[in-house]
């Protein structure tokens, strides 16, 4: 009977240190499926971040996490990079995800999590909409692609291209 209790105690920790484990992919803020993995995480912040129709865009974002992930100013999961209030598109971790760019998103995020990295990237960390014209003097901006504009922050008189350089696409393949 001892045995018993001992297996039944030891099965109840694993479930336990699963649990755990599962909940960091999470945010502090809010509940996160449990269900959710590095890959659906960054899956979501490429298919509600890009515009859908760019996988050139997709790897660029996906770029920005990870060279989030990397930095001490951030999270330590994908998760919870991808899930930092106001940082990436309302609801990107809970919306519903469907059309022939999930399964892309899907895809990417698996080669972008095994190492595929955007060249023109680089040390960016950040992003807006093309679109956007900010008003900061600290935006050093690396390419524009998938419909955004990536930059590094930078002191001011580091920077060298305060606007946005024209939209570039293709440059990752696939």
């Amino acid at each position: 009977m001892a045995g018993k209790r001992q297996r039944t105690a030891r099965r109840g920790a694993l479930w336990l240190a699963a649990l755990v484990a599962l909940s960091a992919c999470g945010q502090s803020e809010r509940i996160v499926s449990l269900r959710q993995t590095e890959v659906d995480c960054m899956a979501r912040a490429m298919f509600f971040e890009s515009v859908r129709s760019s996988r050139d865009g997709m790897v660029a974002v996906g770029t920005v996490v990870m060279n989030r992930l990397a930095s001490p100013d951030f999270p330590d999961t994908v998760c919870a990079v991808v899930g930092q209030p106001n940082q990436f598109a309302p609801g990107v971790l809970t919306r519903t995800m469907d059309g022939p760019w999930a399964a892309v998103a899907r895809e990417t995020a698996i080669a972008t999590l095994a190492g595929e990295r955007h060249p023109m990237i680089e040390r960016a960390r950040f992003f807006h909409a093309a679109t956007y014209r900010a008003g900061y003097d600290n935006m050093h901006y690396v390419v524009t692609t998938g419909g955004n504009a990536f930059y590094e922050k930078r002191r001011p008189h580091l920077v060298t291209r305060p606007t946005p350089p024209a939209p570039v696409e293709g440059l990752t393949g696939g």
